[in-house]
């Protein structure tokens, strides 16, 4: 019997694969760049730069996460009840699969090897740690935030659903320009703009931004080089902005929701969507059988997973890895957790019943 051929779109694969990998970057900035903040008094080092475009250049993946489901979802035939059908026991089962897995090692390596998950190991500080794991409070589970976020917005997309199944892209258009007024004045500026515009706040702004940029005709947002521009020179004012504002004693980090990084990251999705038109010659970009193309698929399909284990994964190197330098604490962290993680998802995905709940898709 022949294969069915696979119904995954490598630009959207490849975008997720982006996303995740960017997310446990930012993450390692978070608890490295206290060894540069020195460097700031004499001017911005080399290393100051490198650590800070990691912490705000990058800090795109929660946002593309967001830009893929609605580029996956939305305008499409489905009822409400085969949505959250679907996709809530994707989000759910996983998150408590993780949250009850990654705990309870995170509570045995705070008893037998010193680490400062839990401090007292009654049965009322176990119960409060692991209520704190899953509402984003316990010491290496801050991340799970996502989950809440994303269910949130999973509860709201099927309204949008309706309504973009009705409408023309001009009229999502319409909706995107006030988000982007909210990304300027609520994230950019942090001033509430005059008029309430509450219901274009992101992550629904992005959610609908991914559905339009996806399908969207406009011949500028099909242009790669425009793409490469935008993604480029949003880069440069993110930079801009958070040297500027940065001080010897404090980091300026932009909020993932603000203006510069949303055009960065509407910039990356578009460069990704056409990429294809820089007529490059890749082979083992173009080859559908390319060791490039599975790897990246293989990252996409378990992203989610990956997504909920990794901040254990670094809370563990932290405190194990020596300091040398900045630049080696970084990279070894970041291809550690990777490695870790992927490795941890691959061996689970072949366990039977185990990888139903282990978020890969």
């Amino acid at each position: 019997m022949a294969k069915t051929k696979s119904k995954r779109i490598f630009y959207l694969d490849a975008l997720r694969a982006v996303a995740i990998l960017t997310v446990i970057a930012v993450h390692v900035y978070a608890v490295t760049r206290i060894h540069v903040m020195a460097d700031f008094a004499t001017g911005p080092s080399i290393r100051w730069l490198i650590s800070q475009f990691t912490g705000n250049n990058l800090r795109i993946g929660v946002d593309l996460f967001l830009m893929l489901a609605g580029a996956l979802s939305l305008g499409r035939e489905w009822t409400i009840k085969e949505f959250l059908g679907k996709r809530i026991p994707r989000i759910v089962e996983p998150f408590v699969f993780w949250g009850i897995v990654t705990g309870a090692i995170a509570v045995i390596a705070s008893y037998y090897f010193g680490y400062n998950f839990i401090y007292s190991f009654d049965i009322n500080s176990i119960l409060n740690f692991f209520y704190g794991v899953f509402m984003a409070k316990s010491p290496g589970f801050l991340p799970y935030w996502f989950f809440w976020m994303i269910l949130g917005t999973y509860l709201i997309m099927p309204i949008f659903n309706k309504w973009l199944q009705h409408s023309d892209l001009k009229e999502a258009e319409y909706f995107l320009v006030f988000w982007l007024i909210t990304c300027l004045f609520d994230f950019t500026l942090n001033i509430k703009f005059p008029i309430k515009l509450s219901y274009f706040v992101s992550p629904i702004g992005l959610v609908v931004a991914g559905y339009y940029l996806r399908h969207t005709k406009r011949e500028i947002l099909d242009n790669p080089y425009f793409a490469l521009a935008l993604t480029f020179l949003s880069a440069l004012l993110i930079m801009g902005i958070v040297t500027y504002f940065s001080t010897p004693t404090k980091f300026h980090t932009l909020n993932r929701y603000s203006l510069p990084i949303t055009l960065e990251v509407i910039g990356v999705f578009l460069l990704f969507k056409n990429f294809n038109k820089f007529g490059l010659d890749l082979g083992f970009i173009k080859n559908e059988n390319s060791l490039f193309r599975r790897f990246v698929s293989l990252i996409a399909k378990y992203s989610y997973g990956i997504y909920l284990i990794q901040g254990l994964f670094l809370c563990i190197y932290v405190k194990i890895l020596p300091y040398y330098d900045i630049y080696s604490l970084m990279i070894v962290l970041f291809i550690l957790i990777v490695f870790s993680s992927m490795l941890t998802m691959h061996i689970l995905n072949k366990v039977k019943y185990v990888n139903r709940f282990i978020g890969a898709k």
